[in-house]
């Protein structure tokens, strides 16, 4: 492993480990864990009730909807739990790093136009999708661009290393 590479480990940790420690993610966690508590109650509650209300296709719809926005909480609860487990000390930020643990690229809705959707789960949906893209910006800066910000290399300085390297300096080659 390069030098920099190493660098660019330490930085990264360092990355995640002030951000497990933050306000904002203090904010999020309790945002996103609020929002999955919410969800929960609406599926089993109102939305049970709503989504007995519509058609055969719109319902459909709906369950179709419905796993979609259980599936997205469930990513980002996973995702602010990974964070949290850093901030506790049960998790090693270098750990948190792994691929395995950055968000799954999002799918868009199925839902069109025509299709009558509750206001409960529209809501839910919107706030989940708008929480989501917050979190995969943040996902995104801490590991993705995190990665891509090594120092750019001087390529003229690195062809003369390379002829020193070769051929040695010019002092060697007039001795």
């Amino acid at each position: 492993m390069s030098d920099s590479v190493a660098t660019q480990i330490v930085q990264r940790v360092e990355i995640v480990r002030d951000f497990a420690r933050s306000d904002l993610f203090d904010r999020t966690f309790k945002e996103g864990m609020a929002l999955v508590e919410e969800t929960a109650a609406y599926l089993d509650g109102d939305g049970r009730r709503d989504s007995r209300l519509l058609n055969r296709e719109d319902a459909l719809a709906y369950a179709g909807e419905s796993m979609r926005l259980t599936t997205r909480l469930m990513q980002i609860a996973s995702w602010l739990l990974v964070q949290r487990a850093v901030r506790e000390g049960d998790m090693e930020a270098a750990d948190a790093c792994e691929e395995r643990y950055r968000l799954s690229p999002v799918q868009g809705s199925a839902a069109d136009a025509g299709e009558k959707m509750p206001e409960g789960l529209i809501s839910l949906l919107d706030r989940a999708n708008r929480l989501y893209e917050r979190i995969s910006h943040m996902d995104k800066r801490m590991f993705i661009d995190a990665e891509s910000e090594a120092p750019a290399v001087n390529q003229v300085l690195n062809q003369m290393q390379l002829l020193q390297n070769a051929f040695g300096t010019a002092t060697e080659a007039r001795q």
